[in-house]
């Protein structure tokens, strides 16, 4: 008989210390041994938590935001950096899987920053690296696109995990690409809050779409969705005003974002946690993903394969591609083996990988 594993999540529904990365990093590791005590085999971190999420973009203008600017790319880190390699070392220490948010950065332009996802493994390596495929509206003056290559399912000891991060967990071929790849646990992480309107107008639900996306993927899919969301703290809200009161209303009175993590039928088996920093936790025993899969399995019986067709494209891009067989900086490897999701690839900043090794 097939065996299925059991395990509890965390997600930490908390705020970074805003272009603090290393106190950040701090508090990460501090959470990760936290969850680590209580029981968690899987801890999950909000979208870009190291260490700030550029809501500046949705309150200033662009010609107001240059300072922000600079101090969020000052504050992003590369994938095979001292900050991760902290993160790592706390998953391999205290023997968890962390999926962590953070602002990639690259040694290609100083001024070029991802929305990343990163899955660490419980022995420290590197899963998988997903980069946002579109930054969502007026993220587009922060981030960078990313590519298909972080769309992967790791298969791990406790199942087959997918990420998406915030408005991807909207996009039904980014979600299908994952549940074609027998994703049990799926992680969606959010931002803390989302102005989209002056205020007194009627604005965006940010708490009431997170909740209807992320449940439809969790009943679509027969899955578990642990849904982490970040946190914006009193601090934040003043530095990011700089005086102005205008400013000051429309992040006090955007909607704010939730954490919870829900079952196969897309409803809750945790607390919900929204107007404080805390951790939630949540059982999950992915037998409870057999039965459902009897009424409509969209990877499998309930489906027309032979009707629509669906290609990926998961080649990681690069601003250039050089044919007199060296090497730039951006391309060096330092190691790496295949995942049981397929393919190897060298640990570097504009390609994907799994499985990196965790540093000596």
């Amino acid at each position: 008989m097939t065996s299925y594993p059991r395990f509890k999540a965390a997600a930490c529904h908390v705020a970074p210390i805003y272009f603090d990365t290393p106190a950040t990093v701090d508090k990460a590791c501090a959470l990760i041994a936290e969850a680590a005590r209580n029981g968690a085999t899987l801890v999950t971190f909000p979208e870009a938590y190291i260490s700030s999420f550029p809501v500046w973009c949705g309150v200033w203008a662009p010609v107001d935001t240059h300072e922000f600017f600079a101090k969020f790319a000052g504050s992003a880190i590369r994938i095979d950096g001292p900050e991760m390699a902290r993160l790592r070392e706390a998953a391999r220490r205290h023997q968890v899987f962390v999926s962590i948010g953070i602002n990639e950065g690259t040694p290609i332009s100083l001024g070029c920053v991802w929305d990343t996802n990163v899955l660490i493994g419980d022995d420290g390596t590197i899963l998988n690296r997903h980069r946002k495929l579109m930054p969502t509206h007026w993220e587009r003056l922060a981030w960078a696109p990313g590519d298909g290559s972080g769309l992967r399912v790791v298969d791990t000891s406790i199942g087959r995990i997918g990420a998406l991060i915030c408005g991807e967990n909207t996009n039904a071929l980014a979600r299908f690409a994952l549940m074609s790849q027998g994703e049990s646990v799926h992680i969606s992480c959010f931002s803390p809050r989302y102005p989209t309107h002056p205020p007194g107008e009627a604005a965006y639900d940010l708490e009431a779409s997170i909740r209807l996306r992320t449940g439809a993927h969790a009943f679509e899919g027969k899955l578990f969705n642990v849904v982490v969301s970040g946190f914006l703290p009193p601090e934040a809200i003043d530095m990011i005003s700089r005086g102005n009161a205008r400013v000051h209303e429309l992040l006090e009175g955007a909607s704010k974002s939730i954490s919870m993590i829900l079952g196969p039928d897309g409803t809750p088996v945790s607390d919900v946690i929204r107007d404080q920093e805390g951790i939630v936790y949540g059982d999950i025993d992915l037998s409870r993903c057999v039965v459902p899969k009897q009424f409509q399995d969209v990877v499998g019986y309930y489906n027309r394969f032979d009707v629509f067709e669906f290609k990926v494209n998961r080649r990681a891009l690069a601003p250039a591609q050089f044919q007199d067989g060296s090497f730039s900086e951006s391309s060096a490897t330092n190691g790496g083996t295949g995942g049981s999701t397929g393919g190897s690839w060298p640990l570097s900043e504009t390609t994907p990988f799994t499985a990196v090794a965790q540093a000596s």
